[in-house]
């Protein structure tokens, strides 16, 4: 098995090098309008809004600023198979312009435009960021009528290009059988609020034009990738920065196309194939033990499980994690200066093979009658 990776660095607008409908799930993180980090960026693709800024017109510098990313978003549902989603990361911002202080409310545009596009709205994540900050307000402390709640927490939004995605071949069922996720995970992945997943803050060499990159958590990427694709599947980030949905493909077996317009990215991006083998590695054995972890925890209070993983031999709670198989990335090559290309191993590590017949019951035969009570 393997899996190719492309990266584009030129603006995400110009994607036609995608054909329309070949694209599974779409990831992504884009820069944040009115959060200050971002003007020159939204500057030098249209002057206008550096004059609103200047002339203290914060409302008219947000809404040039989304007519940026809003050909952006159209392109999104042009790639997009029928039934194919795209997740957008996205934070509010809070800004003091001309002495207006007033909250920049970046998800709600973001979710008009997509609608507009011609997405179905699926219900959002709020992505609960830690916080180490003593003070949770902002303006005139203790006193009334003067301060402002904290944003403490981010938006993934969620949509879908038409209707829900059919997997009509022998060989694509197999595929999503094996891409499932365990029940567990389930439970914690499709929640709508997600706690613990902590951001990261890239600094970037002095000569780049952007000196900063607000990157999301691989965890949170890795599981939007796991939730919303299967094996093979084709991921696009429109706003790749420092790579982080690529890695996460990488980590799940799917392909990934990047677009950053920023070229001071290339060093940063290109640097980390050289751990994403280990990186990967180590999420997939996490992810096992936190399940054999569960399973120990659960086995106390509720007994054995009925069904057994065919590749690992562990128990599982459904049927449906009974293929469950991940294939641990072997090697990175890079292909060009654009393309990377990674294998994948095809048989189960042994290392989290084991005997569980205390965790299950014994097998028995059930009659025609028993079986058809089942469907």
């Amino acid at each position: 098995m393997k899996s190719t990776h492309k990266i584009y660095f030129k603006d995400s607008k110009n994607m036609r090098a995608i054909p329309s409908s070949s694209v599974h799930l779409v990831v992504t993180s884009p820069p944040y309008p009115m959060i200050e980090m971002w003007d020159d960026m939204f500057g030098r693709q249209n002057g206008n809004i550096r004059k609103a800024l200047q002339n203290r017109d914060g409302y008219k510098a947000f809404e040039l600023m989304h007519r940026q990313l809003d050909r952006t978003w159209k392109e999104l549902y042009r790639i997009l198979i029928s039934g194919g989603f795209a997740c957008i990361n996205i934070g509010d911002a809070t800004r003091t312009i001309g002495g207006d202080f007033r909250v920049y409310s970046n998800h709600t545009r973001i979710l008009a435009a997509l609608i507009e596009a011609g997405f179905s709205a699926l219900p959002l994540i709020l992505w609960r960021k830690p916080t180490n900050a003593p003070n949770k307000f902002m303006g005139s402390g203790m006193l009334p009528a003067g301060a402002y709640v904290t944003l403490e927490h981010e938006y993934i939004l969620i949509v879908r290009k038409g209707s829900k995605r059919e997997f009509d071949s022998a060989g694509q069922k197999q595929t999503r059988r094996e891409s499932a996720f365990f029940w567990e995970e389930r439970n914690n992945w499709f929640s709508d609020v997600w706690f613990g997943l902590i951001g990261t803050q890239q600094k970037m060499k002095k000569d780049t034009t952007r000196l900063r990159s607000g990157a999301f958590p691989f965890e949170l990427a890795y599981r939007l990738v796991n939730m919303y694709s299967a094996k093979g599947d084709t991921v696009v980030d429109p706003f790749l920065g420092t790579g982080t949905t690529m890695w996460s493909a990488m980590a799940s077996g799917r392909n990934c196309i990047g677009f950053e317009i920023e070229t001071g990215f290339r060093d940063v991006v290109l640097s980390q194939k050289d751990t994403v083998i280990a990186t990967s590695n180590d999420q997939i054995r996490q992810r096992i033990q936190n399940h054999l972890d569960y399973l120990e925890s659960r086995s106390d209070d509720k007994g054995k499980f009925k069904y057994l993983n065919k590749h690992y031999k562990f128990p599982v709670m459904t049927r449906q994690e009974v293929e469950l198989f991940f294939n641990p990335p072997q090697s990175v090559e890079q292909i060009d200066e654009q393309t990377m290309e990674v294998t994948y191993q095809d048989t189960p590590d042994n290392e989290f093979s084991g005997d569980w017949k205390e965790l299950t019951p014994p097998r028995t035969k059930k009659s025609k009658a028993n079986q058809l009570k089942l469907f």
